[in-house]
């Protein structure tokens, strides 16, 4: 059996999330740029059907960003960030589901909880000076990541002394951080990261070591879908990188995850559907 979540559920403004069970991510990109090649920017209606379609294939929570984060992606403004990204949120604000928006800025993130966010998913972590009190002022949920540099250098050559502990010592102390601004235990999940500063070889050895990050009893966030990673160990390009994520995703699970954050909503489900038939059939 994978390992069992201590923390549950997590809260996310207005929904409780049962982390017993693994929950599916559904990615809402809204950028032009984005390495996978489905960015929505500038076509409100068709990301919110997008949307929506995701809620209807089984995705748990929707991750809506538009600033691509991408290895070299150059920011945005706040405002064009604000621009992309506010007519989608309020589309879909009665889809069922937690709305999760992936931001570092707290000036987007002020807009988006005013206007009815249910998460942050902070690449960041919540360090930008006043992230920390602005998510302590509300209820939404908080998912901290570790990120080593920024987008626009991650990938020049990361280094680690030993990149499981240097990254599970990171996101310990943003728990802290969170914790002594106000923000509750039961409001946080951690990501590790994936691709974001790291060698193939450092994905591999946080996957392979993705239990480390259960201890805490925080819900650990996996975003594997389409990554270099996959695509460096299978040669495909990133629309034709599903089965390798599912791969990735079931290993995740097996490991503790609680969180997969996915492209592909409808296969993964799937696939979590029969690990978990596996699993629970006595």
């Amino acid at each position: 059996m994978f390992p069992m979540n201590t923390r549950s559920p997590l809260y996310c403004g207005r929904f409780l999330l049962d982390m017993q069970r693994p929950r599916i991510m559904g990615i809402v990109n809204l950028t032009d740029d984005s390495f996978s090649g489905d960015g929505w920017r500038g076509r409100a209606d068709a990301a919110i059907a997008h949307g929506l379609q995701l809620v209807a294939e089984g995705a748990h929570i929707l991750d809506l960003g538009a600033e691509s984060s991408r290895p070299g992606a150059q920011p945005v403004s706040v405002q064009q960030e604000i621009d992309r990204l506010l007519p989608v949120l309020q589309g879909l604000a009665g889809c069922g589901v937690p709305l999760s928006i992936d931001t570092v800025k707290p000036d987007v993130m002020r807009v988006a909880l005013a206007a009815g966010a249910d998460m942050i998913n902070d690449i960041y972590a919540l360090r930008a000076p006043g992230a920390l009190e602005l998510l302590a002022k509300s209820n939404a949920g908080v998912c901290l990541m570790h990120m080593q540099g920024v987008p626009q250098n991650m990938q020049q050559k990361p280094q680690y002394n030993q990149v499981v502990q240097d990254v599970a010592d990171f996101l310990a102390m943003r728990v802290a951080a969170a914790q002594h601004a106000g923000i509750a235990l039961d409001r946080l999940c951690i990501d590790p990261g994936f691709g974001f500063g790291k060698t193939l070889e450092h994905n591999l050895q946080l996957l392979r070591h993705l239990e480390m990050f259960t201890v805490t009893g925080l819900p650990v966030l996996v975003g594997l879908s389409r990554k270099s990673v996959l695509g460096a160990l299978t040669g495909r390009a990133p629309s034709e990188r599903v089965s390798a994520g599912i791969a990735a995703h079931m290993l995740a699970i097996v490991r503790g995850a609680r969180i997969l954050r996915v492209h592909d909503v409808a296969a993964t489900r799937d696939a979590v559907a029969v690990f978990e038939a596996v699993e629970n059939t006595q």
